[in-house]
């Protein structure tokens, strides 16, 4: 393939606008000479810095000897995609990147960096060809990121299957939250299924109508929308032990039967109001964020925001100076991680490199999954010889909290109490760490916005009473987040011998498979939430689906019709990842939250990104029972 039409001086116009670190490794992969990467030498933390922490000079001579390079190639013949990097390449460019012994990591980058068109994590097997004479089907619940991948696998393995979408739209998550402000807070590059990314991103952490069209886009273009049947709510899945079949029971009437389920609910779709007294007297207007109405016009309104957490910290900025006064009640501050493209659009420099150079997209997409993998999960490790407290856990962590903390400072120069307010009183880990590009304080500083940080006490008619003062609002908005644990909820799931699914505080191995539920698995479920260690929880979600559909493939072999993880299996891992829990930030603190409900997590994946990718790669028999 030759490269694009550019003038020289379009092409330095565009290198202006790269980032370093991603053009660089780019360029060591397009020539097959990792020397080139020698003049932008790495100084330590340059994952956690912006373009790698080089200098000003270090940047140009970069993009100087890139120019020449690219300019070279095109003259020879034009830019072309090679071949993926072998692992020798692959060894020194990620060495440069990451520092140190990297050959664990390579199998899994291996899979990250690839072709176009490349889909290195698909079955290599189909039913038909597997077990010609079965009949095998599968229901697939929720239409969000994880139920159309799940959908996507399940029909390259030439499976039939259906997808039950409660909702009258797919997206999930996407679907739900309408709120102002709502955008991703994972970067867009990685907020997206790594054989199908998009490169036009229009912005580095897009607004949820972008990533919604992202997600409808995929769903037409592979088929999958076609399976979804819109409208359609699942309240109870029994297992019939005879038949080694689900009856899934519809609400709208009527039982289907299915060989297998696949729960992709995920971990934030039901939301949690508060019980406050008098909550249902309020005469104003009353809602939860991730069921913000249409009709909602915050202009002129005395509005009172609950929570200061991920919903929050995007709708408070938005109706800011549209509102008449915004009353903002916060019980624990979020710790900020600086983030100055957060609202920003993505260059046009910059989008044309991710549309035109080879492979940029792919090492840019490495570049923000690198930190992940080295560096950011060690600092919520509790260290007990430091010792731990509620200001850190660690040596690292206490870094983590003097630089956060010197962040806040320096937006609150001269203000004090605002600042006393916005500390937070927990280590650095224990709550979401929430990205920031400055809005949030300056939110705050506003003549219109004021800081509730008493208790709430009582909803009253006229508005909300916090340390023993009423504070009127003409609408109250709930971001107080959502009942994580619940994984299946509200459905009633019954196994074998009428096992009922706790609703609460969910167990399962690798977050996906239950001993006394056959046949039935989760994406996104218990102990699979990310904390820092790298990708999205879409990348994780690939993962569970490679698990899944390779498990498929054990129960159509032979003639088996059920599959069950062992008992032993499951509470062995499950005692592991209360420990690894146990050890971080949110295990030790008493702070709380939905990261740690009544002293475990529920939620958290406490290892790396690597390890649960090894776990799920393959589906080993030896962990499963099948009849």
């Amino acid at each position: 393939m030759s490269g694009p039409p550019v003038s020289d001086e379009e092409l330095s116009a565009h290198l202006a606008e790269a980032d370093v670190p991603a053009l660089m490794m780019t360029l060591a992969h397009l020539t097959g000479d990792p020397s080139v990467l020698e003049p932008a030498a790495l100084a330590p933390g340059w994952l956690f810095s912006e373009q790698g922490g080089l200098s000003a000079a270090q940047q140009e001579a970069a993009r100087e000897v890139a120019f020449d390079q690219l300019t070279r190639l095109r003259s020879e013949g034009g830019w072309r995609w090679p071949d993926p990097p072998d692992f020798p390449l692959l060894r020194e460019i990620a060495g440069w990147a990451l520092g140190g012994d990297v050959d664990e990591l390579l199998p899994l980058l291996a899979e990250e960096i690839i072709a176009p068109g490349a889909d290195p994590r698909s079955p290599d097997w189909t039913a038909p060809r597997l077990a010609p004479e079965r009949e095998f089907h599968v229901a697939v619940i929720g239409a969000g990121f994880s139920g159309l991948l799940a959908g996507y696998r399940l029909a390259q393995a030439d499976i039939p299957f259906v997808i039950y979408e409660s909702a009258t739209e797919l997206g999930g998550t996407w679907a739900h939250n309408t709120y102002p402000g709502c955008r991703t807070d994972v970067a867009s590059h990685l907020y997206n299924y790594s054989f199908a990314p998009r490169s036009d991103w229009p912005e580095h952490f897009c607004r949820r109508e972008v990533v919604q069209d992202y997600l409808r886009e995929f769903a037409a273009s592979t088929g999958v929308a076609g399976r979804i049947r819109f409208g359609t709510e699942v309240t109870e899945l029994r297992w019939d032990e005879a038949e080694h079949e689900w009856r899934v029971q519809l609400r709208e009437g009527g039982t289907a039967r299915h060989h297998a389920v696949i729960s992709a609910v995920g971990q934030l779709n039901r939301p949690h109001v508060p019980d406050i007294p008098g909550r249902d007297g309020f005469a104003g207007t009353s809602v939860h964020s991730a069921r913000w109405e249409q009709g909602i016009d915050v202009a002129g309104k005395r509005v009172g925001v609950v929570g200061t957490g991920a919903s929050a910290f995007q709708i408070v900025p938005e109706i800011a100076g549209t509102a008449a006064e915004v009353a903002v009640f916060q019980r624990h501050p979020p710790w900020l991680r600086p983030t100055p493209n957060y609202r920003s659009p993505i260059r046009d420099g910059a989008r044309w490199l991710f549309e035109n150079l080879p492979y940029y997209a792919r090492w840019y997409r490495f570049w923000l999954f690198a930190p992940g993998l080295r560096g950011i999960l060690e600092g919520w490790v509790v260290d007990p010889d430091h010792p731990p407290t509620e200001r850190a856990v660690s040596g690292p962590n206490e870094r983590l909290r003097a630089s956060l903390s010197q962040y806040l400072r320096d937006q609150l120069a001269g203000e004090p109490e605002l600042l006393d307010a916005v500390v937070p009183r927990y280590p650095v880990g224990a709550k979401r760490v929430l990205r920031d590009d400055g809005r949030w304080l300056t939110a705050l500083r506003r003549d219109d916005v004021r800081l509730v940080t008493d208790p709430v006490e009582r909803v009253e008619p006229r508005g909300i009473v916090a340390g023993g003062r009423r504070h009127d609002l003409d609408l109250i908005v709930y971001a107080t987040g959502f009942q994580a644990s619940g994984f299946l909820a509200p459905m009633r799931v019954l196994g074998r011998g009428g096992a009922e699914m706790p609703a609460r505080d969910a167990r399962a191995y690798l977050g996906i498979a239950m001993p006394e539920f056959p046949n039935l698995f989760c994406m996104y479920g218990p102990n699979t939430n990310l904390v820092g260690q790298g990708g999205s929880i879409v990348y994780f979600s690939e993962c569970a689906a490679a698990h899944i559909i390779d498990a498929i493939r054990l129960l159509l072999t032979d003639g088996k019709r059920s599959m069950r993880v062992r008992r032993e299996v499951h509470d062995r891992f499950n005692d592991r990842v209360d420990a690894g829990n146990r050890e971080r930030a949110w295990g030790f603190s008493a702070v709380g939250g939905w990261y740690n409900e009544n002293g475990r997590s529920a939620t958290n994946w406490p290892f790396s990104a690597l390890e649960y990718w090894r776990l799920t790669r393959r589906a080993d028999p030896s962990d499963y029972e099948f009849l």
